[in-house]
This record gives C-alpha cells, sequence and structure tokens, in this order.
C-alpha cells in the first residue's frame, strides 16, 4: 500500500502480491520514497533500470512459437524516438529477464511481470497466459508482451491512478498501451505518450 496501490487491488499469492491483475512484487521488496507530487498521468514505480541501453531477453523454451510477437514488442520499445530504452535477445545463461508461458496466472490475465527494482534492474521475469491469447490476434498478442515490458521498466498502468508521475507527461491517455484491464482490446501501438514519458525517464 506504500507504494499507492488500495486494498483492492492486491492480491496475496504465496511469496508474492499481485496488484491491479498482471504487476507482480515480492512480499520482501524495498519500498520508494514518494516524492509528494501530483500524481498525473503515464506513472512509473520510482525504481528505472540502470542498465536501460542493453535490456537482456531470455526466450524461455516454453514460448519460443511466439518469437515474432516477442520480436514485434521488442522493436516497439527499442524504436521510441529520444530513449536509450534497448531490449535485446539473448540465448545463453546471462539475462536480464526471462520471458515465459504460465498459463494458470488466471482466466482473464494475458501476462504478469516484475516491475523494475530498487537496485536498478529491470523486472526478471515475464509470464505469458499463451492458452488465453492464442486466438487473439497477432497485434494484441504482441500488445500483451509489449505491457508486460512496460513493468520490468518501471510502467505502471497508465488507467491506475495512485502511483508516481512521469514529470511533464500529463493528462489521460485512452491511447497508451500501458493501460490495465484492457487484455485483447487494448492498443498495440506505443502512444505518443508512452513514447514522450519513455524518452522522460530514459533520455538519451
Amino acid at each position: 500500500k506504500n507504494l499507492g496501490f488500495t486494498d483492492s487491488q492486491i492480491v496475496e499469492n504465496g511469496n508474492r502480491y499481485i496488484v491491479d491483475g498482471d504487476i507482480v512484487f515480492d512480499k520482501n521488496m524495498e519500498v520508494p520514497a514518494d516524492n509528494g507530487k501530483p500524481k498525473t498521468e503515464q506513472y512509473y514505480n520510482g525504481y528505472l533500470v540502470t542498465n536501460s541501453s542493453n535490456i537482456t531477453v531470455k526466450v524461455d523454451p516454453s514460448i519460443t512459437s511466439m518469437r515474432p510477437e516477442i520480436d514485434s514488442a521488442i522493436k516497439q520499445w527499442n524504436n521510441v524516438p529520444n530513449s536509450k530504452i534497448k531490449f535485446s535477445i539473448v540465448t545463453g545463461s546471462t539475462y536480464d529477464i526471462l520471458i515465459k508461458v504460465d498459463n494458470t496466472i488466471g482466466s482473464s490475465t494475458c501476462g504478469q511481470a516484475y516491475l523494475s527494482t530498487s537496485n536498478g534492474k529491470a523486472g526478471n521475469t515475464v509470464w505469458i497466459n499463451q492458452e488465453l491469447i492464442k486466438n487473439n490476434s497477432f497485434a494484441q498478442r504482441q500488445r500483451t508482451i509489449a505491457h508486460e515490458f512496460g513493468h520490468t521498466i518501471s510502467f505502471k498502468h497508465t488507467n491506475q491512478s495512485t502511483s508516481i508521475d512521469v514529470p511533464g507527461v500529463g493528462g489521460t491517455d485512452a491511447l497508451s498501451m500501458m493501460n490495465g484491464g484492457q487484455c485483447g482490446s487494448g492498443a498495440s501501438v506505443l502512444s505518443a505518450k508512452d513514447k514522450q514519458a519513455t524518452a522522460a525517464l530514459y533520455p538519451l
């Protein structure tokens, strides 16, 4: 709750909390101090990824069939103007993020991810409910993956107003890919404000 979430948004799940359906926290994580400023749009958790120009992603064997969707999602983030965010696929045993299938995360949950951490690391796991999204369009399948990658680099849900605001990027944004609760129907490309927020947090 110190991160600004309400009781109704938080579900306990073993050693983790699931918030807003797809954001995962370990129970022992550190909590950032809120700066107390007005919270207006394009939200993040206060923890920026330090190696943001080289975030490595390992594709688990369970999800190799969705490699085209993963590549498309990565391309969206890598092509944000004036931002140093760069994801890349690696095959070795050292990586920042593991993306894998988990069809047990919920009957209406397309994916889940860890948020970035207090020590500057990207959220280290993305889970995709392949069974749930397999009949969605390609655009919507890659949207799910891109959305979850957004969480790993600190972004929270744009339409969830109890978070830390991205400075200078205000107002509502129905076109944001980071809106929550829009599995299978949300924006399939990063909006202008999504890109502004990414460039604001991770400038060149």
